[in-house]
């Protein structure tokens, strides 16, 4: 028996990120398909896109999908109201205060999940009312915490305190990985970065060919001043960096980010000057596979790792 498998109705319990410019509807709908979660991430989206999404989705998938609403940019009525009224029954919901929202989401029927780097926020987000809370180690990609606690840390810092179910995510992108993160006491696994490099990403080519070119150490935390975010090392990074070491305030580096800077880089592929959001798992991906196929190779390798653990009797 898996909460996260009964939860959402799926097969494995793996939950595709909702990742801005990289998983619009036919990302969501291939990791359905193949028996996860698929989230549409509807960061870079107008209401009117995001319902667009929605409804492609359900016409390519009779299987569970949800949407990823980052409160930062989507804290407002219509949204959740369109959603509703196009029968969407998941919410994942991050970068932001659960309060406001989870009740009237509850109360509307939908199962609501919560992406925390914390465990006070884990423990506001179950007052809430919320299913089940993600819990981001610092490898993950975009938007980070500010503690900088790693997933292996992060997970049974929070398991204790909390009853709901628990997904791990944050610098995971295999089998291995997977169990290893169940070991630690999640119920399930969020991956992202892993998904941005397939087929059906709405990643630009030139971001997908980047990620298999990211190595050891690849990826850093920049603009802490203003929001920690993971970011391949590139001239824009290298930029911020500079600005960062110099002492800008945070206004001067907001006035360089400028505006559609992740779109420019993830979406238009403008990779020296665009921002290129990916975790630490980058450095082990070598292939642009489709979504399935990832999935695929995810559950034999858990399958594999557990029994390979089996031999260990102390």
């Amino acid at each position: 028996m898996n909460r996260i498998c009964d939860l959402f109705n799926i097969k494995y319990p793996i939950v595709q990120g909702g990742m801005i410019w990289c998983s619009g509807w036919e990302l969501a709908s291939a990791v359905s398909n193949a028996g996860g979660l698929g989230l549409i991430g509807s960061g870079s989206m107008k209401v009117d896109v995001l319902q667009q999404h929605i409804r492609k989705c359900k016409a390519a998938t009779d299987k569970p999908f949800g949407v990823n609403i980052p409160l930062l940019f989507h804290g407002n009525e219509d949204v959740f109201k369109m959603m509703i009224a196009e029968g969407v029954k998941i919410v994942f919901t991050s970068a932001g205060n659960p309060a406001k929202w989870t009740p009237f989401l509850k109360e509307s029927g939908l199962t609501v999940v919560h992406v925390v780097a914390n465990t006070k926020s884990a423990l506001k987000s179950e007052d809430t009312g919320v299913d089940a809370i993600v819990a981001e180690g610092f490898e993950a990609g975009g938007h980070n915490g500010r503690e900088e606690t790693t997933t292996m840390v992060l997970i049974p810092q929070i398991k204790p305190h909390i009853s709901i179910p628990l997904i791990a995510a944050g610098g995971i992108g295999t089998g291995r990985g997977m169990l290893a993160a169940m070991a630690l006491g999640a119920e399930g696994v969020q991956i992202g970065s892993r998904f941005v490099a397939t087929i059906e990403s709405s990643a630009h080519e030139n971001f997908k060919k980047t990620i298999l070119k990211t190595g050891d150490g690849g990826t850093l935390l920049s603009m802490k001043k203003l929001m920690p975010v993971r970011l391949i090392k590139n001239d824009f990074f290298n930029n911020i960096e500079s600005l960062e070491n110099s002492g800008a305030t945070s206004e001067q580096i907001a006035v360089f980010l400028g505006k559609g800077r992740s779109k420019r880089g993830m979406f238009e592929g403008e990779i020296d000057e665009g921002e290129l959001e990916i975790g630490q798992i980058a450095s082990i991906i070598d292939e642009i596979k489709p979504a399935a196929k990832v999935v695929e190779e995810i559950i034999n390798d858990f399958n594999l790792a557990k029994n390979e653990l089996i031999k260990f009797d102390f």
